[in-house]
């Protein structure tokens, strides 16, 4: 079971496909449809959790809880899996199984099976109740109860999804209790990673069971590798504008970013900023005789811009230059419906509702929406950053430090996707790769980072 089972444990971070709830259901249809029987999918998928957890928490005393469906089933394989490494485990059930393939895998548990209501606690609580398309909360009394054996609990594992989080949108139907192993089968789901239920799930682990799956929807995953080649000049790597403003510091923050994010040259067009690297060219000039440069890759504007006419003049010239653009802070404010076709746009959840009032969905079907609408891709920060872009593809991004809620963070984020802009043709990977940087230098960087330890770390 062993070498097997470690096979179909995929446990990498780097661009999970992830699957809504319909899509994963009819993945697994036609899975069935082509001739695999559920009850193999559920063995498959029993066997992986039980070696992942096994894995994770060693030999401790588990308590495994299931319910009347597939997921139960889940459990049941589990219990048999785990049992025959030499665990002391015992089941507690919601009732007898409501799906043939769960029936079978009770049937082939050959151990007691006892009700959750008189189930003492263990240290170790495995969560089969109930995963992928949950749309109504839990019974209370079966929340309290789920809730005050996860509390007696020294390590808590949720199969597929804990229980009493809804599977598309991050929404919790019910309180759930905060996991530390996280196991779904064959793909990640958007509740995985989208807030609130994101923050639950601890460590995720995607367990491979055989199903065909495709998305246009993936986690972010590590960039291509950036080192320059021997062919490579300082053009070829990226020529960066900066337009700056009113508070030409943050400008200044972005311009350093996108040096260190790799590109090959950075000017910052205003006033003069004390403390910035020699390597950024500054001055003043006409912003307009500037943009005709056709060597430039990318123009990013709005970090500390300003809202006044003049702002709003310098905006209108950079959405008249044809340059590939990255829009943030002050130029999302000020761009009044204005095209902005092809561009990054990097919103936060006030700019968003300001952008794009009133559109319905989760984040990543709102964030869909705006760049079908805007022609822009679009980057919804926040813990659960998403980005998609107008042909329909939208990535979600790994949790994000929480020490990220800093000023000028998202100054140093726009930098490093002008950068990646610059570097690569497809602002939508532009945008994924500098989401991913970010995040990974605010890791480096740690707790209690300014923004420019954000730029240091890159």
């Amino acid at each position: 079971m062993g070498s097997d089972a470690a096979a179909r444990i995929a446990s990498t971070v780097t661009g999970r496909v992830i699957l809504t709830a319909a899509e994963m259901h009819a993945a697994e249809a036609a899975t069935v449809a082509a001739g695999t029987p559920v009850e193999t999918l559920m063995e498959r998928a029993g066997i992986a959790a039980a070696e992942a957890i096994w894995r994770f928490a060693g030999p401790l005393p588990a308590l495994i809880l299931c319910g009347p469906g597939n997921n139960g089933g889940d459990g049941y394989v589990i219990a048999r899996a785990l049992r025959a490494r030499g665990m002391a485990v015992r089941v507690a059930a919601t009732g007898e199984p409501g799906t043939g393939a769960a029936r079978a895998a009770r049937q082939a548990w050959d151990g007691p099976v006892g009700s959750i209501g008189d189930a003492e606690p263990a240290a170790l609580l495995i969560d089969c109740l109930f995963g992928t398309g949950l749309t109504r909360p839990l019974d209370e009394a079966l929340t309290r109860r789920l809730l005050a054996l996860a509390e007696a609990a020294r390590i808590r594992v949720a199969i597929d999804l804990p229980s009493g989080a809804a599977t598309d949108d991050g929404r919790l139907l019910s309180p759930v209790p905060d996991c530390d192993l996280t196991i779904t089968f064959q793909t990640l789901k958007p509740s995985h990673l989208l807030q609130p239920a994101g923050r639950h799930m601890g460590r995720i682990v995607v367990a491979e069971i055989g199903v065909a799956a495709a998305s246009s929807l993936s986690e972010i995953g590590r960039p291509e590798a950036m080192e320059p080649g021997p062919d490579d000049h300082k053009y070829k790597r990226g020529y960066v504008a900066v337009l700056a403003g009113a508070m030409p510091g943050a400008s200044a923050l972005a311009a350093a970013a996108a040096a260190k994010a790799g590109a090959g040259y950075v000017r910052l067009m205003g006033p003069s900023v004390g403390g910035v690297a020699n390597a950024i060219v500054q001055g003043v000039g006409d912003p307009e005789a500037l943009l005709a440069d056709g060597r430039i890759g990318a123009v990013l504007i709005g970090p500390g811009l300003g809202r006044d006419e003049a702002a709003r003049g310098l905006l209108g010239l950079a959405l008249a230059s044809g340059r590939p653009l990255v829009l943030d802070a002050d130029a999302l404010r000020l761009l009044d419906g204005r095209n902005a076709t092809g561009a990054i746009l990097t919103p936060h959840e006030g700019e968003f509702a300001g952008l794009f009032p009133g559109f319905p969905g989760s984040k990543v079907d709102r964030a869909r929406a705006a760049a079908a609408r805007s022609g822009a891709v679009i980057v919804y920060k926040g813990a659960d950053t998403v980005v998609a872009a107008p042909d329909g593809r939208a990535a979600i991004a790994p949790p994000a430090p929480a020490w990220l809620a800093s000023a000028g963070t998202g100054d140093v984020l726009a930098g490093i996707a002008a950068a990646r802009r610059a570097a690569l043709g497809d602002p939508f990977q532009a945008a994924c790769d500098a989401v991913w940087l970010h995040g990974c230098a605010a890791e480096r960087a740690g707790p209690g980072l300014i923004a420019d330890d954000l730029v240091a770390s890159l």
